[in-house]
């Protein structure tokens, strides 16, 4: 337990390091070149492009502090399942997005702040541990050898000496 509360602690420092660039990305593209007044579905490519860079900087965190002993060698297959992982966490929060201000029509600011970097994170961020944890960086066991497997013991059994009485 001890172990799960300490990886859960390195995952959230991480993710607050993604936060702040995920925050920071998506409200200074939201509110410059992709403002729903310069383009209808701004506020939902800005979290794309915010979001994708928190990723990449959630990978390194991830990769070598929070899984760091269960990481494989293979990065680029870790990697792919990773990225899997994380574009579902990041679906989950444009989907809080878009139905806050496409659907319901709450369109400022806070409200689109709201719905993707609170409701939607904190639903994406639950997914994402628990992908992490079970798929992604699960801690790998080796199989214990199969009879197949084990060395062949060559030396001949004991002789049995009859005893008499």
């Amino acid at each position: 337990m001890k172990a799960l509360i300490h990886q859960l602690l390195r995952f959230a420092a991480v993710g607050g390091v993604g936060l702040v660039v995920d925050v920071g990305i998506f409200n200074l593209l939201r509110v410059t070149v992709l403002s729903p007044e310069h383009l209808h579905e701004g506020p939902v490519v800005a979290k794309v492009i915010s979001t994708s860079v928190a990723i990449a900087v959630n990978w390194l965190g991830n990769r070598y502090w929070t899984f760091g002993p269960h990481r494989r060698p293979r990065a680029f297959r870790e990697g792919m399942e990773f990225a899997l992982v994380s574009i579902g966490g990041m679906l989950i929060g444009l989907a809080c997005l878009w139905i806050s201000h496409y659907v319901l029509g709450f369109t400022s600011l806070l409200a689109d702040n709201v719905s993707s970097n609170v409701i939607g994170l904190a639903l994406g961020t639950a997914f994402r541990f628990w992908l992490y944890r079970t798929w992604v960086f699960r801690p790998r066991v080796s199989a214990p050898p199969t009879r197949s497997s084990r060395p062949v013991d060559s030396t001949p059994p004991p002789a049995v000496v009859p005893q008499s009485d």
